[in-house]
């Protein structure tokens, strides 16, 4: 079912949209299924499992072999604190839910101290939910105008998330609108374009519409694998 589900996925995603199985909840045996599939690229959203999935796939590989899905990738898309930089960072090759300055600031000094460039993106609140965290606009704007103080952290783009409801003219309205910001940035921004080239919308219930404006990233979980196991 899940290859199934994975080849249907690559059949009808444009070739400009990288397909992201949102692997947390589910457990290692669930991302060896995708992984066999063809699947890549996996997301968590909590650092203790996103390292306790690491430390398993490195047992896994001192018994297969050091060649073990070892061109697997990892992101980050939940709220991470900065007290949890360090089970996050060395793993990772995208953090795509940088929701604040002090996250940001924090990133940037542990890849100071550590010698690594570490990609992210920000991630804007478009939403009508007060809970979601993220930036407003400007506040995007005004980190963007100082990205050259940041000389550990490469800017990729932009994550966001439209507002859980069924009414699809609103998660329209909210894709439209992080949409004029990744646009903006990239318009202001111009030195950062060669890198600023991520756009990360949609999930299982709504990527089709983010295909629609020009999403780069879908981030797939329920889809793949299921209602989660908590």
């Amino acid at each position: 079912m899940v290859k199934e589900i994975i080849d249907r996925l690559n059949r009808e995603l444009p070739a400009t949209v990288k397909l992201v199985a949102v692997s947390k909840f589910h457990p290692i045996e669930a991302i060896q299924e995708a992984y066999e599939a063809g699947q890549r690229i996996f997301a968590e959203s909590r650092p203790q499992e996103l390292l306790a999935k690491v430390k398993r796939l490195e047992e896994l590989r001192a018994e297969r072999g050091e060649d073990y899905m070892s061109d697997i990738q990892w992101h980050f898309i939940g709220h991470l604190q900065t007290n949890k930089l360090k089970m996050v960072l060395p793993y990772v090759s995208l953090v795509q839910s940088v929701d604040s300055e002090r996250l940001l600031n924090a990133i940037q000094t542990w890849g100071a101290a550590n010698g690594k460039v570490i990609p992210v993106l920000l991630e804007p609140h478009v939403a009508a939910e007060e809970t979601k965290q993220g930036f407003a606009p400007e506040e995007v704007y005004s980190i963007l105008q100082k990205a050259s103080e940041y000389d550990y952290v490469r800017f990729c783009g932009l994550m966001g998330m439209a507002t859980f409801t069924d009414e699809e003219s609103v998660v329209r309205a909210d894709f439209a609108a992080l949409r004029s910001i990744y646009d903006n940035c990239r318009e202001r921004f111009d030195s950062l374009a060669a890198d600023f080239n991520e756009f990360s919308i949609g999930m299982s219930d709504d990527y089709p519409i983010a295909v629609e404006y020009g999403s780069t990233i879908v981030r797939i979980g329920s889809m793949i694998f299921g209602e989660r196991t908590y």
